[in-house]
């Protein structure tokens, strides 16, 4: 694809907008699992200088969970943390410095320096939850139809789609019908048709 020329092509001119002044500019990119916010993240780094964020660096550890974090919204989430290390120093201009934390082996990752100022991307399900979405500039919400997000999660994830299907993915709509996070985001961009 083309991305000049591609579907997110008017999302990388608004961002280009938004941070003609030179002032510091944090964006966040939520919306369904398989809607392509990773994908998007990554066109958007190779179209402009940015740092990149990704919500999945700030799962809670298992211990950490409160009883009841499924029926939560972001409840399996460090969101104060990740306010603390990363939107607000963004927000600011200022460094941005975090151990991205690892699900798999339940660990902490060494510490991930950000230069300060600039376009910050915050991409991720969760970033646009009430206590975060303040502290944006600017928010996309990207969705898919139900069928498209199945096909893509299954041929991502292969093993692992029950999971998501049963776990992940109403988890997420819950978060994303109590938070209002559709409604809320400066532009929703339907990827079902999108080349992904």
């Amino acid at each position: 694809m083309n991305v000049s020329e591609g579907p997110f092509a008017p999302i990388l001119a608004e961002l280009r907008r938004l941070t003609a002044s030179g002032e510091p500019v944090v964006a966040a990119i939520d919306g369904r699992c398989g809607s392509g916010k990773t994908t998007l993240a990554d066109i958007i780094a190779g179209q402009m200088p940015c740092n990149i964020c990704h919500m999945d660096d700030f799962y809670l550890p298992f211990p950490r969970r409160k009883s009841g974090w499924e029926g939560k919204a972001a409840g399996n989430m460090d969101l104060e943390r990740f306010l603390r290390e990363v939107l607000l120093p963004a927000r600011g201009g200022q460094p941005i410095l975090y151990r991205p934390y690892d699900c798999g082996s339940g660990t902490y990752l060494p510490a991930a320096a950000l230069s300060p100022g600039g376009l910050t991307v915050v991409e991720g399900s969760y970033s646009l939850h009430p206590l975060l979405r303040p502290h944006y500039g600017w928010s996309l919400f990207l969705t898919c139809s139900k069928e498209e997000q199945a096909r893509r999660l299954k041929a991502r994830e292969g093993d692992r789609w029950p999971a998501f299907e049963d776990r992940w993915i109403p988890m997420e709509e819950r978060y994303i019908r109590a938070c209002a996070v559709e409604e809320t985001a400066s532009l929703v961009v339907d990827t079902t048709a999108f080349p992904l």
